[in-house]
């Protein structure tokens, strides 16, 4: 393929809280651009990670898992994943192939039926099922929306996502790089410091503090040449949530520390100095200006 006809676009990830969007999305870009947690609903803004080959670019654009708001954080993560559908050139609409379709994908198909956009249906997990059973499973979609195309994947063991990658660079008009080949995501790096502090805190936790917890990233200061000083907040709604992370005698923030430094420092490439603290802001995730501080500034409140 020539200069004259690299291809580019943008690619827009939907479906079911874990079915794998961002487990997908850090494959293909791969190095980790998005927080993978089953725990539902982790991804909270649009997460750009860029795939850049000799001949195309494809900016994709991981959208928070559809669910029916009960708070303005909610309802901010529903408008944010619709509104990506019209900003793009293709969708892959990501299903479980280990679960059967449900109300949440139905609604997603209702408003894929709006989209004019090529929409690409991946069966993800397919590891985790027969493969005499995808065709059942991939029937029980087809049936429902004219897919342009139909790839089985596994994100996790990168099965088809060659495959996948082909077939979206394909589809893609001709169009400029928008990025350096280099770069891999285009949030600044505090956003991303955020991600893995809130990762690990979801990891450790698991449901006992569940979606009350913001990172707020209060600073990040070069030491020296080879050493990066950050501090951050851990925003819970609720007292006994600062307990939970903190730990007996602090060891389950230590914890969060530790696992979070190791990721940071490999996104940095240098030493990190971290520290965290635990702060309560009741109800943070019904106030408009604080969504807007801890990261959420697409809102119209």
């Amino acid at each position: 393929m020539t200069e004259n006809n690299f291809r580019s676009g943008f690619v827009a990830l939907i479906g079911r809280p874990n079915v794998g969007k961002s487990t997908l999305l850090n494959y293909v870009v791969g190095q980790k651009v998005a927080i993978m947690s089953d725990v539902a609903q982790t991804t909270r803004n649009k997460i750009q990670g860029i795939y850049t080959s000799k001949d195309a670019q494809i900016v994709f654009i991981d959208t928070p898992g559809v669910h029916k708001p009960m708070t303005k954080l909610g309802d901010f993560m529903e408008r944010s994943t619709l509104s990506a559908l019209d900003e793009v050139d293709a969708v892959l609409f990501v299903v479980s192939a280990n679960e059967k379709k449900g109300p949440g994908d139905d609604f997603i198909i209702e408003r894929l039926k709006q989209v004019h956009q090529p929409i690409y249906l991946v069966v993800n997990k397919i590891d985790l099922v027969h493969p005499n059973d995808l065709p059942k499973i991939v029937a029980q979609y087809k049936e429902a929306l004219d897919f342009k195309g139909i790839i089985p994947v596994s994100a996790l063991q990168g099965n088809n996502v060659n495959q996948l990658i082909n077939e979206l660079v394909t589809e893609l008009p001709e169009g400029p790089q928008y990025y350096p080949a280099e770069q891999i995501s285009d949030h600044p790096e505090r956003f991303v410091i955020a991600e893995m502090i809130r990762e690990k805190v979801f990891q450790l936790t698991r449901q006992e503090v569940p979606h009350s917890v913001a990172i707020d990233v209060t600073s990040v200061k070069r030491e020296n040449e080879d050493t990066v000083h950050i501090s951050a907040n851990i925003v819970v709604e609720r007292p006994g949530q600062k307990g939970i992370i903190i730990g007996k005698k602090g060891s389950m923030l230590k914890k969060v520390g530790q696992l979070a430094r190791h990721d940071i420092e490999n996104l940095l490439g240098d030493h990190v100095y971290l520290q965290l603290w635990v702060k309560v802001v009741p109800g943070w995730r019904d106030k408009a200006a604080m969504l807007k501080d801890y990261g959420y500034r697409n809102t119209d409140y």
